[in-house]
């Protein structure tokens, strides 16, 4: 038998794993929360809303802490219940975006020693507030580590534990201020709308092997060649591929439309210029463990502040197998047919953690020039 053509599969799987739609993820479908004691949350939500035409009725509004971390009494007594409420008015509703003011993570104990995991669990029942409020929809669950993504396609031919109905697509629209959450609302339709034009920087740090069986770094690392070269045999845009110890350094990425790369603990490098509706994360622990301190280097922070439209971060130690699978993120993304939110949710093992996807869920991304 022949293999069917890349885009043939492509369209295959979006059907196997989002079957009760045919097409991408739709403005009413979409649940938007804001928070009634944060300043300007509820205001950019219904910013958002207008701009992407989401019936004003698909708002929750919670109330809790403005801070950055909230406990976990806070998330099941105050967020919980108005949020599964209306989610069970609400069948229709397959994604969850939380606005600036939210909580960006449920406090646990946390065992970080400034180093990512490959395989090693610690007891921890932290996550972040996304990553659970995935689950909002679930009864009761083991909460120390995680749950399986039953939507992951490394998954695909195993028993999901949980079913594909009870998860919901979660991402958030937060940043340092309200003014960069408008530019990232702002960009990603307007780059919907014109098409972007740029160069995807994928950033290894050993040569490729194409071994097919690695397993822990080696296989995060070949996924990245893995990305470069499909976008590069596909001419989806320009590739800059760098597989030596060293990261980009600053100004070795003009025109940055896509980014992968590991691993500057904490330590963004000022590589990149940006381009309108850019999308691009770094592997590293931690990166996403805060987007408000004014001090920070942590790569969530730094490229929002930096212009990138979306970005995907842990907020705490997430071992290296948690991570969103460069290669399924970015092939899906890019081809189009899939949303932002649609992406990460194929690509991403696992749920009730620490990861966290920063950007408008309903993006797609346009690329000037690449025919679908």
């Amino acid at each position: 038998m022949r293999p069917l053509p890349a885009r043939i599969m492509i369209l295959c799987l979006v059907c196997l794993f989002f079957p009760q739609v045919t097409h991408a993820l739709a403005p009413e479908e979409v649940l938007v929360i804001a928070n009634r004691n944060a300043a300007k949350s509820i205001g950019l939500a219904k910013y958002y809303m207008e701009q992407r035409r989401i019936p004003l009725q698909n708002l929750v509004l919670v109330w809790m802490t403005d801070k950055e971390t909230c406990t976990r009494q806070e998330y099941e007594t105050k967020a919980v219940p108005p949020i599964r409420r209306f989610l069970e008015k609400n069948p229709q509703i397959r994604a969850m975006v939380t606005l600036l003011g939210v909580p960006l993570k449920i406090n646990g104990a946390d065992n970080l020693d400034g180093e990512i995991k490959e395989t090693t669990r610690q007891t921890d029942s932290g996550a972040s507030f996304d990553s659970e409020l995935s689950l909002v929809k679930l009864g009761p669950y083991e909460l120390n580590g995680w749950q399986p993504n039953p939507f992951y396609l490394g998954f695909k031919d195993q028993p999901p534990k949980i079913s594909k109905t009870l998860v919901m697509m979660t991402s958030r629209l937060d940043a340092a201020s309200a003014k960069i959450v408008r530019r990232i609302i702002d960009d990603s339709i307007s780059a919907e709308k014109e098409g972007i034009q740029g160069t995807g920087y994928f950033d290894a740090r050993w040569k490729d092997t194409q071994e097919k069986n690695s397993s822990g770094y080696a296989f995060y690392d070949q996924s990245l060649h893995r990305t470069a070269r499909f976008h590069s045999k596909k001419k989806i845009l320009p590739v800059v591929l760098n597989d030596t110890q060293d990261l980009f350094r600053p100004g070795d990425c003009p025109n940055a439309a896509l980014y992968c790369g590991w691993y500057s603990l904490g330590h963004y490098i000022d590589a990149f210029q940006w381009v309108k509706g850019s999308v691009g994360y770094h592997i590293a622990s931690s990166e996403a463990s805060t987007l408000k301190d004014k001090n920070s280097q942590a790569w969530c922070k730094r490229m929002l502040d930096k212009g990138i439209a979306a970005t995907i971060g842990p907020v705490g130690e997430p071992y290296i197998q948690a991570f969103p699978v460069p290669e399924i993120f970015f092939n899906f993304l890019t081809e189009g047919y899939l949303t932002l939110a649609e992406s990460y949710m194929v690509s991403l093992p696992f749920l009730s953690w620490k990861m966290v996807l920063i950007g408008d869920p309903l993006y797609r991304m346009n690329i000037r020039g690449h025919k679908k």
